[in-house]
């Protein structure tokens, strides 16, 4: 199961572990923490607790020139 990141759109894939979770996860792409909850296999909800914060201008030199 996917859901897309409410913080940058990044797809975060869920393991089966998650077909029956209520809590928060983290995204792998930006940081963002998302509330969610699914039963099933499916989602139920999906709420943004806290974006990420946004990186400094020296950790964005660094993360973009490598």
């Amino acid at each position: 199961m996917k859901i897309n990141c409410l913080g940058c759109g990044f797809k975060v894939d869920l393991a089966g572990a998650y077909d029956d979770y209520v809590g928060q996860i983290k995204c792998f792409a930006c940081g963002a923490i998302m509330e969610i909850a699914t039963q099933a296999g499916n989602i139920r909800a999906v709420s943004l607790v806290t974006e990420a914060p946004l990186p400094s201008a020296e950790e964005f030199l660094v993360r973009s020139l490598g």
